[in-house]
């Protein structure tokens, strides 16, 4: 490993028994010899097959009737081994909104979905874990939170949603719908989104240190 900081080696090939395969991907941040390091990239081609084929990004949106809930839906996330690399909290203007549900612009429910979405806070995130697209809409669940099928009983949106549109979290449905839904909220090409404009009262700020992190 070369410090490009102070331009020397500080680690060559060793064993580090806290260190393992799952920790290893773009995006993870670990822990070696007292050392904070940031993973950006894999080293050649090899490794980018052996290591991330399966891990996928995805948006995950916690809706505004979600977020009275937001420390157990949190919870669902960091239970089901998905990574939370990016979050943010915001209020959408209305031309957000119509960008995010621009698919929908011909449905019945268009302006519905607007004037939900944009009545109070959500916190969207990005999520990266293997298969993270399939498993986060799986624990989302149907759209209509009336849905009797068995293997969404205990789906986000049964669990924690209203009716109709409430149905307080929202995960896209394809590998391209998430990397054109993460751009809207977390651009790559030099934008930086939404705004965090959402406001709460009696508010702190809370630290998780790495010794914390990697204990899970």
């Amino acid at each position: 490993q070369y410090d490009v900081k102070n331009r020397r080696m500080f680690l060559r090939r060793t064993k580090y028994e806290s260190l393992h395969l799952e920790d290893l991907y773009v995006g993870s941040k670990v822990t070696v010899f007292s050392r904070h390091l940031s993973i950006v990239d894999y080293g050649n081609l090899y490794t980018s097959r052996k290591l991330g084929s399966r891990k996928e990004r995805t948006l995950a949106l916690i809706k505004p009737d979600g977020m009275r809930k937001m420390g157990e839906l949190l919870d669902i996330i960091i239970n089901a081994g998905l990574t939370i690399t990016k979050a943010k909290m915001m209020l959408l203007s209305r031309k957000e909104a119509a960008d995010f549900y621009a698919d929908h612009r011909a449905k019945p429910f268009y302006h519905e979905l607007l004037q939900f979405i944009m009545s109070g806070p959500i916190l969207a995130m990005e999520l990266l874990g293997d298969d993270a697209v399939s498993k986060w809409r799986a624990i989302v669940g149907p759209a209509n939170p009336t849905a009797t099928e068995s293997d969404t009983l205990d789906s986000i949106s049964e669990s924690f949603g209203h009716c109709g549109l409430r149905d307080a979290a929202h995960g896209p449905d394809s590998v391209a719908s998430a990397a054109k839904e993460l751009e809207l909220f977390f651009p790559s090409s030099g934008g930086r989104g939404p705004v965090s404009s959402a406001k709460f009262a009696n508010c702190t700020c809370c630290i998780i240190k790495p010794h914390a992190v990697n204990e899970g």
